[in-house]
């Protein structure tokens, strides 16, 4: 199965729970300074087949996290 189509049965406090304390503060942090803000619309310039997406609130850019951090998030996606 696509990644896309099982990430949605992924949340985020899934992804949360099994990260440390210092991590969850990490992606809560990186997420409070997005650039985006809720609802803002976008265009992915590497997807543009996707075409306009909004923003849920939601965005954790991997500069924002330690590569350890995004490792254990990105080892929950191929997992779900």
């Amino acid at each position: 199965m696509p990644t896309e189509a099982k990430t949605p049965y992924l949340t985020r406090e899934s992804v949360l729970k099994d990260l440390s304390d210092e991590e969850v503060a990490s992606v809560s942090t990186a997420e409070a300074t997005s650039h985006l803000s809720n609802g803002d619309e976008y265009l992915d310039l590497d997807h543009l087949e996707k075409g306009i997406r909004r923003d849920q609130g939601h965005v954790l850019p991997k500069k924002a996290v330690h590569e350890q951090t995004w490792r254990k998030i990105m080892g929950q996606l191929k997992g779900s």
